[in-house]
């Protein structure tokens, strides 16, 4: 089973930057970012399949950038611009591969860490 360690969150003004790191203990088929704001439901933000594009969802496209160390099998999301609606509890996920399928699913999640945006 995949572990995810996440890091980074905070408290930053509108307008500010934040960079959350996730740490996982092996490799995944892909990884990426969902987040969930108080009396909402979870959400996808952003993610890098294998031999795929990064993909992100559209109310960050253009502020956030997600990258990844493959050596070190950590994640990165450089969070620009940020806006009051980003407040969220965000969470890593890595992926599980099914080989007979030929897929690659979200499976394991980190714990989350808070980033608040104030005005």
């Amino acid at each position: 089973q995949v572990q995810l360690r996440e890091s980074g969150g905070g408290s930053v003004q509108a307008g500010g930057s934040l960079k959350l790191s996730c740490a996982a203990s092996e490799y995944s088929c892909k990884m990426g970012w969902y987040r969930q704001a108080p009396g909402k439901e979870r959400e996808f933000v952003a993610s890098i399949p294998t031999d795929g594009t990064t993909l992100y969802a559209d109310s960050v496209k253009g502020r956030f950038t997600n990258s990844q160390d493959n050596a070190k099998n950590t994640l990165y999301l450089q969070m620009d611009s940020l806006k009051t609606e980003d407040t969220a509890v965000y969470y890593c996920a890595a992926g599980r591969r099914n080989k007979m399928l030929r897929t690659c699913t979200f499976s394991y999640w980190g714990r989350g860490t808070q980033v608040t945006v104030s005005s």
